[in-house]
């Protein structure tokens, strides 16, 4: 008679269990480097300096300088774009937007955004982390948008939701990247506009 099959196991993962106060002192030193020093300043010697860590103990939970920077914004924009329901399409990505901008702006992370970027065409490795556990976390925000407005019967049966994502964040990373306009609540109103009347 064969035994049966063993259940698969996990490998325990090496070093030590993260400390929450040394993450959240790494991840905040990480993005008041970024806010205020060009992207060649900023190390991994000098965000554990900021957050008084040693720098090994950085290398045990990420790969380097822009994983950390990764892991920092994903955790502000969970914490600071909140997905208001206001009742309609136009509303709901309005809110969104003022949100998002309005992060942008005050928590100064144009610099941060911009630096991500550049680091996800020179990585691929990166470019996959940086689309995972940012980029898709962001778009699956504007999805809930969209299905609520679904459910509502403001969107066309032939609407395609992918396409209303790609235009919403398509115009914020062209302004953020290029620089050629501010993100501000009138391009968040104009937007939220043209978005609702295409998805009729």
């Amino acid at each position: 008679m064969s035994r049966p099959p063993r259940p698969a196991t996990v490998a325990p993962r090496r070093g030590r269990p993260r400390s929450d106060a040394a993450r959240q002192a790494i991840l905040t030193a990480a993005l008041e480097l970024a806010r205020t020093r060009p992207p060649a300043d900023v190390s991994v010697e000098a965000i554990a300096a900021q957050a008084g860590v040693g720098k090994q103990t950085i290398y045990r939970w990420w790969r380097g300088k822009a994983e950390v920077l990764l892991e920092a914004l994903a955790d502000l924009a969970e914490a600071e774009i909140l997905e208001s329901d206001m009742a309609s399409l136009e509303a709901d990505v309005r809110a969104f937007l003022e949100a998002s901008f309005d992060a942008i702006e005050h928590q100064r992370l144009a610099p941060v955004l911009r630096g991500l970027m550049a680091e996800a065409q020179r990585d691929p490795g990166f470019a996959r982390a940086f689309r995972a556990r940012f980029i898709e976390r962001r778009r699956d925000a504007a999805r809930r948008l969209l299905d609520r407005a679904r459910r509502r019967g403001e969107l066309g049966r032939s609407t395609d939701p992918e396409l209303l994502v790609d235009v919403l964040f398509g115009a914020l990373w062209y302004r953020l990247l290029v620089g050629h306009a501010p993100l501000d609540r009138a391009f968040a109103r104009g937007l939220a506009r043209a978005v609702a009347r295409v998805a009729r």
